[in-house]
């Protein structure tokens, strides 16, 4: 039956062999954007905004291994197949030969890349950056989209503190982007819960601060990962062409603004971070021991650190 279901998804994949799939996982607020506008330069190249890709294969997943139509009459090839499917079709308004899907959780699933995609060396980039900068940018960007009865929706942020019931002060908001649940959290013990299962060779970190001070060298290294063939990029004239409805959506009108020109914006964590945040801040940046020699134990965090939802029935394996 296994067989069978690789057999499927080899097939599904071959009517697809003119695509090259490559993800982008990575860090909130570390230049996702930016990166995507860089790369979509490339004539070849889509790099979209952040996808449903992935929830969308998560749900079809759980919906048909807990169905009881389908666990009274299980048809685990076809539904493999449909959830291979769901990339190529999101992309099928697409015709660049090279794609690159966005979605932080791409850490998490790197078991369905080769597994419903057929990609055996699964390559994800991931951009990353110094993680009080990160909670920076998040207040900075907060304070710049203060509710008032003017705005379509109140930024995604408090809205959550305030389901929660929890105060808004931006301790508490730093608390929360932070915590397993916050966008933070998730994709930082993401990113930790690939490297404890030695996939660090199908992840490409990108440091924001690598990325704005040597564009050239850092984009070199990313095309050398993928390899794929360099392109010159103009790094004076970068624009982001797929823009998403973050006021309607995420009540932060200017989340995913890209200046023209690559350079900081000169936020200093400093001045929007108490000391009790900074000095929990301190040496956060795991990744970075990689290059010194990788060993997982040295980032084993508690299990109530990484605890993730519970893995569904795959039907990769059924």
């Amino acid at each position: 039956m296994k067989e069978m279901i690789k057999e499927l998804i080899r097939e599904e994949m071959m009517r697809a062999n003119s695509r090259r799939h490559y993800f982008m996982s990575g860090l909130p607020r570390a230049g996702s954007t930016l990166l995507s506008s860089i790369l979509n330069q490339n004539p070849q190249f889509y790099s979209g905004p952040s996808s449903p890709v992935v929830p969308t294969m998560l749900a079809i997943e759980n919906s048909l291994s807990n169905d009881e139509l389908f666990l009274a009459f299980p048809k685990p090839p076809q539904g493999a197949k449909i959830i291979a499917s769901v990339l190529e079709n999101y992309y099928s308004d697409v015709e660049k030969p090279v794609i690159f899907d966005k979605n932080r959780s791409w850490v998490n699933r790197l078991h369905y890349i080769p597994g419903y995609f057929g990609i055996q060396e699964p390559k994800v980039l991931c951009p990353v950056r110094n993680v009080d900068e990160i909670l920076a940018s998040f207040i900075a960007m907060q304070r710049r989209n203060t509710y008032n009865p003017d705005n379509t929706k109140i930024n995604f942020l408090d809205e959550m503190l305030i389901k929660s019931n929890i105060p808004l002060t931006d301790d508490n908001r730093c608390e929360f982007l932070a915590s397993p649940m916050g966008i933070l959290g998730q994709s930082y013990n993401g990113i930790k819960q690939a490297l404890m299962e030695g996939r660090q060779k199908s992840l490409h970190f990108v440091e924001y601060d690598d990325l704005i001070n040597n564009p050239v060298d850092t984009m070199r290294k990313i095309y050398d990962f993928l390899g794929e063939e360099y392109f010159q990029h103009d790094f004076s004239k970068i624009e982001n062409i797929h823009r998403e409805r973050d006021a309607e959506v995420y009540g932060m009108a200017d989340m995913h603004d890209v200046r023209e020109s690559l350079g900081r914006r000169g936020i200093d964590p400093r001045d929007y971070l108490s000391e009790a945040t900074l000095a929990k801040c301190k040496d956060a940046e795991f990744w970075r021991n990689i290059n010194e020699g990788y060993d997982a134990e040295d980032f084993s965090p508690d299990a109530e650190e990484v605890k993730t939802t519970d893995e569904p029935a795959s039907l990769i394996g059924a």
